[in-house]
């Protein structure tokens, strides 16, 4: 009965089929298609999903993870400057300052309105509509480097460039403008739109060294920014996108061409008229002109820079507010430059030859031989043309130039400017393969018996060899050492004729120690530095030693000053004051040099090819290098006050006959140290107490026995003495 039942409530006792179980609607749907396309909605559903996914950790990231590693932009509020060096000159007057970026800032309110147009132009139209990202520029900007097929607009917004600039690197990643996005909203959210906008004027690049407008307007018009012209104002917008492509001083077409740009969006932009805009495009740049960029004393504060950094470090020098005074007269310099382009200028007028890009160079400077302070340094023409410093890096040989620092040798062993020696041929037999040199003249003539006060006046190369070789060349190297020179000396008879390679700075400081009577002051182009509290980090007190005795210091100097009375610095004899000098001249005429000095000032002039080879025929120190030196001391020196260089006690003056007849024919007055003078003055009966030139030699300080020590020569050394066989004035 129950079985009945059962059967009976399951459909009335008839046995019933399973019902199909039921799919899910997306499923069935699937199931029903065929393979292929199953596959490919499961992949794209898989795709969406990760994507998801992806978007909302990135989103996560950018928004809760990103900001913690962005700088707070509130640090504008209290940004500080990086304080540079500040560079003072021998008065205590401000020339320069040293910094790593060259900015002055402005406020908004002084900055042209045309200048401010013609950068929202330019950079980022919609600037007073944006919220920092611009979605429309974007897009802009994308159509249009699409339809170019290359990189023609950028879709960066100002607020954009700014924080770029400001806080960030210029790597072109994701992250970094992500980060860049980001810092523009927040700057948007903190500061105004004119806030910004005076931020970013002050701190984008414009090109050869400017950060900002005021920079930018006096670097390349040498004006303040106040005072620019819509034709000014538009050739600076065009310069923020590429300063270096765009630089009116270095690629005037491109510049201009862009410039027209810049006027094409202003008329776009409602700020100019069209007709205006064309007839701005087509006048000239407006620049300054050349003359006037070139900023004075760059070689001089190029080398006191130099000379900090390897003491403090460049960080400190461009970052640690130091103080430096130095010893440039301001003055003195810009007429050393002058006289330096002038002599220059007319040198290469006069010889008008060479290849087109090289031109003839020179190196000037004056020290004070009294205190070792460098008053002016000239390296080079234009330093902006040539940075390389030729007045304390080049060495070159000085020829003549250096003979009287064997004339000094030769009066610490008893010789006198009377002392005579005979300009007659000689030859000296050097080196193992038997080579000879035969030294000769300037003018090729011989003099026969001739005073070392001739031989020094007309640049006499015989007997200055052959007093070198007297003396030996031992006693000329030491006292070029204890006159400051450093350089590498020749061992061998050449370097009495300046065969050894010298810098113009050393050379002149050594000139220098004969004005300040013997006394050698290290040169120096800086006083004193303090740190940025003022506190006293060095100072360079004149500490001179004793390189001659002074009425030593005082023969040579009287020597010296008959170069210019009589010999070949007569050039120089017009200043119409004491000057004592000497002419300097390689026998290829690849270096002409002069070194002249009163009591209070030493000036050395070079001039040469940076590849040395010859200025033109008898382009020599005298034609070449005394009219610089004139013109540049004629100036420095002006209607002051014809000081003579103090006698000391121990020194007497005495007539003295220079012709080899002793008759009086061709007396001057030479000077000599007690004691060493001619017995009689001026006369036929005439005998001098000096050595006899004729006397044996005195025993070299080293060497084989019974060879003068200047004729031990290494092997090869003919081969090197052929670039300078002989020295000129």
């Amino acid at each position: 009965m129950a079985f009945w039942w059962s059967k009976a409530r399951r459909g009335g006792g008839q046995p019933q089929q399973p019902s199909p179980p039921r799919r899910p609607w997306l499923g069935g749907f699937l199931a029903s298609q065929p393979r292929w396309l199953r596959i490919f909605l499961l992949s794209v559903g898989v795709m969406t999903l990760l994507g998801m996914t992806t978007l909302g950790v990135a989103v996560l990231w950018a928004f809760a993870i990103l900001p913690r590693s962005l700088p707070a932009v509130s640090a504008l509020e209290t940004f500080q400057p990086v304080q540079g060096s500040k560079i003072y000159d021998d008065n205590d007057e401000l020339i320069t300052e040293l910094h790593v970026e060259r900015r002055i800032f402005v406020p908004l309110a002084q900055i042209p309105k045309s200048l401010r147009d013609a950068i929202i132009a330019t950079e980022d139209r919609r600037f007073y509509s944006h919220w920092g990202i611009d979605p429309i520029g974007i897009a802009r900007a994308v159509v249009q480097n699409y339809r170019r097929g290359r990189v023609v607009e950028g879709g960066s917004t100002i607020t954009q460039q700014l924080t770029k600039v400001l806080f960030l690197t210029p790597d072109k990643s994701l992250e970094r403008k992500l980060k860049e996005a980001l810092l523009a909203i927040e700057l948007e959210r903190r500061y105004s739109k004119d806030r910004i906008l005076e931020m970013y004027l002050n701190q984008i690049y414009f090109g050869h060294g400017a950060y900002g407008v005021e920079a930018a307007a006096r670097t390349y018009f040498g004006k303040s920014v106040s005072e620019l012209s819509v034709r000014e104002s538009a050739l600076l917008a065009g310069l923020p996108r590429a300063p270096t492509s765009y630089s009116p001083f270095d690629h005037a077409n491109a510049a201009k061409l862009r410039r027209e740009i810049v006027l094409r969006r202003l008329v776009e932009f409602g700020t100019i008229k069209e007709q205006e805009a064309k007839r701005l495009a087509r006048t000239d740049l407006g620049l300054i002109p050349p003359e006037r960029r070139r900023t004075t004393g760059q070689y001089f504060l190029e080398y006191v820079q130099q000379t900090l950094e390897a003491k403090y470090g460049a960080d400190m020098v461009f970052k640690g507010g130091l103080n430096i005074y130095t010893t440039l007269n301001p003055t003195m310099q810009l007429t050393a430059e002058q006289a330096l382009r002038d002599g220059l200028k007319a040198l290469e007028d006069r010889t008008a030859k060479g290849k087109p890009s090289e031109h003839p160079e020179g190196a000037l400077v004056t020290v004070e031989p009294q205190t070792g302070h460098v008053k002016a340094l000239v390296g080079g023409y234009d330093f902006f043309r040539s940075e390389f410093n030729r007045a304390v890096l080049a060495r070159r040989q000085p020829g003549s130039a250096f003979k009287p620092f064997v004339f000094i040798a030769a009066l610490e062993n008893g010789f006198t400017a009377a002392s005579r020696f005979d300009d007659a041929p000689v030859t000296y037999p050097i080196g193992r393969n038997g080579s000879a040199w035969k030294p000769e003249n300037y003018d090729r003539k011989f003099r026969g018996s001739t005073t070392l006060q001739q031989a020094v006046e007309e640049s006499v190369n015989v007997v200055t060899i052959k007093l070198q070789e007297r003396i030996g060349v031992n006693r000329t190297i030491q006292v070029a050492r204890r006159l400051g020179i450093t350089s590498p000396l020749n061992t061998d008879l050449t370097m009495a004729l300046g065969s050894s390679d010298l810098t113009l700075l050393e050379l002149t400081s050594a000139y220098s120690a004969l004005a300040n009577q013997g006394t050698w002051v290290p040169p120096t182009t800086i006083r004193y530095v303090t740190d940025v509290n003022g506190k006293l980090l060095e100072e360079h007190v004149p500490e001179g030693r004793e390189a001659l005795p002074p009425e030593e210091a005082y023969v040579v100097t009287h020597m010296l000053r008959g170069v210019v009375e009589r010999g070949t610095g007569q050039g120089a004899k017009g200043l119409g004051r004491p000057i004592a000098a000497k002419t300097g001249t390689t026998n290829d005429y690849s270096n002409a040099w002069f070194i002249g000095y009163t009591p209070r000032l030493t000036t050395g002039v070079w001039v040469g090819y940076d590849r040395p080879r010859s200025l033109g025929r008898d382009e020599t120190g005298s034609r070449v290098a005394v009219p610089i030196w004139t013109t540049y001391m004629t100036k420095v020196l002006g209607d002051g006050p014809k000081e003579e260089f103090p006698i000391p006690d121990k020194v007497i003056l005495v007539p003295v006959d220079m012709d080899p007849s002793n008759e009086c024919v061709r007396v001057v007055t030479m000077a000599f140290i007690r004691g060493t003078e001619p017995a009689v003055g001026c006369g036929a009966r005439r005998q001098a107490t000096p050595p006899d030139p004729t006397a044996p030699p005195a025993p070299p300080p080293a060497g084989t026995p019974g060879q003068p020590q200047s004729l031990l020569l290494p092997d090869g050394w003919p081969s090197a003495l052929t670039p300078q066989p002989r020295a000129g004035g």
